[in-house]
Order: C-alpha cells, then structure tokens, then sequence
C-alpha cells in the first residue's frame, strides 16, 4: 500500500498574489504608456536619440507589461483535468518573453548610437531634459507600484527590470542633456544610449537565465538537491530514498516528489507526516511523498 499525503495543510490559493500584480501591472502600464508617447515627441523635436532610444525602450516596457498582465490574468484559471497544473507556467513564458524583447531593445539602441557617432546630429537640449525628467519621474513611480510584487511573481519582477532599467536610462539621457548643453559635446548623447543598453543586458539575460532554468524545471535557485536529499535521509525511520525531484512551475514556489523506503516495522503515516514537515521546513511548497517498502524497488523504474 502507497500512502499519499491528502496536503490540507499547503496554501494553493493564490488568489491575493494575483490580485496584487496584476494592480501594479494595470498602474505601470498605465504611466509607462503616457511616458512612451511624451518621449517619442520630445525625441522627434529635440532629435535626441537617446530619448528616442529610452521611448523605444519604454514601448518594449508597455509591450512587455501588456504580455505581463495577460500572463497573471490566464494564471489565475484554476486547474483542470485537462491542465492539472493550472497555468502558472504562463508567468514564466512571460517573463521569458519580456527577457528577449529588452534585448533585442538593446542591440538596436547600440546600433543607433554607433550609427550617430559617426554621423552627430543637432541636439535641443532644452525638451530633451524636461521630458527626460518627466520620464525619470514616472519610472521612479513604476518602480515603486512594482517592487512590493516584483518578489512574489518571476513575471513582475520581469516587468519590473523594465522600469527600474528605463529609470537608469532616464538619468543618462538627463546626464546626456547636461553635457551638452554645458559643452555643446553631441557625442554625449549616444554614449548615454549606450550605456542605457549596457544597463540593460546583464539584467535582461538573468531574467532570460532564470526563465529558461524554470521551463527547463532545474532546481530552483537557493536549493541544492543533495543537501534536501541529507536531510531527509537524517530522518528517523528512513532507510532509503529515490527519485527526488525540484523544480518550479512559477519561479516563486517550490515542488518536490520523492519516494522514501521505510525502515523495517515503521510507522508510514508517522514518517509520510515527518518528511512533509522535514520539507516544508527546507521551503518546499507543495510534495507528493511515496512511502514504500524495500522490496518495493523490484517494480519501478528510478528516474
């Protein structure tokens, strides 16, 4: 006889962590759309590619909140006998997708910059700065609506990187402004767009990283199986284990499945309850547990 545990005592509702998100997704989407048109207009005036370059990048960020909202809004559907797991994966494809759109963002920002290295243009200074502050000003709000749910959800903290990068390029773009207004240096301004694209490819390529691992189902990050495996065999009454798995279905929470082989004449239940709780201690989420006896080897395959 296999005993499974029935988990009442694991939280799967999720219905506040997407309640939450989806909020500060619908405000920042909301600031980043009257930012992006603000700075497509000040760049066509000034002829600042910077600006420019940070309202392409604020259009990626409306893009990718947009592609965020969507993602919590399908990752509510509770689960079904079709897709037992729910749709909290959406999350991550999300994330995901908003990772490769920032750095596609980025090459053509470098590309543009190059571009007017080599051929400077006439800068006006005087829009360029009042709508970068304008800009600096609206992301520093995105930010800040964002930050509280960028921890619960991997797809808010791709929405996330957005802002907080496009608040960065603002201050290069009013940085760009200042030098050449002071100096009449035009190069200033290409030089802040890449830097603008150097902000952001490390942080788009490690939200990219983490994405891929989650679809991939590795071990989430701040676990190691082999200290999770110790553990559990430190219990008392387990002889053996096999067939640990870890992974994340959202980037957040943490699944595992084992099977334990018990010690001769232990109590299963006893030991099915000890291992849960040994589990939930290490950060797991939610476990299926199978309690089996030695011989019980013969009959499966370990994975």
């Amino acid at each position: 006889m296999h005993n499974h545990s029935d988990h009442a005592h694991h939280d799967h509702a999720h219905g506040a962590r997407v309640d939450a998100p989806t909020k500060a997704i619908g405000a920042a989407l909301a600031v980043t759309a009257t930012v992006f048109v603000a700075e497509l207009v000040g760049g066509v005036i000034s002829g600042s590619v910077a600006l420019l370059a940070d309202a392409m990048h604020m259009l990626s960020d409306a893009a990718g909140l947009i592609i965020a909202m969507a993602a919590v809004l399908v990752g509510k559907r509770a689960a079904t006998s079709y897709a037992t797991y729910g749709y909290r994966r959406v999350e991550v494809l999300a994330a995901m997708i908003n990772a490769a759109t920032v750095l596609a963002v980025s090459v053509w920002i470098a590309i543009e910059a190059l571009r007017r290295l080599r051929d400077p243009a006439p800068i006006d200074t005087g829009p360029m700065m009042i709508i970068a502050a304008i800009g600096l000003a609206a992301n520093a709000l995105s930010a800040w609506i964002l930050y509280s749910q960028q921890k619960e959800s991997i797809n808010v903290r791709g929405a996330y990187l957005h802002v907080l990068v496009d608040m960065f390029g603002s201050i290069a773009v009013l940085g760009a402004g200042a030098i050449v207004a002071l100096t009449g240096f035009t190069a200033a301004d290409p030089i802040a767009s890449l830097l603008i694209a150097g902000l952001i490819v490390p942080r788009a390529w490690k939200l990219m990283a983490e994405s891929v691992g989650v679809m991939l189902e590795r071990v989430p990050e701040g676990f190691d199986a082999e200290e999770v495996e110790a553990e559990l065999r430190a219990l008392p009454g387990v002889r053996d284990l096999h067939d640990l798995h870890l992974w994340s279905l959202d980037g957040v929470s943490v699944i595992a499945t084992v099977h334990i082989v018990a010690a001769e004449g232990e109590d299963r239940d006893q030991l099915l309850d000890r291992v849960q709780a040994e589990l939930h201690r290490l950060g797991v989420e939610h476990a299926t547990v199978q309690i089996e006896l030695p011989e019980h080897i013969e009959h499966e395959t370990v994975c």
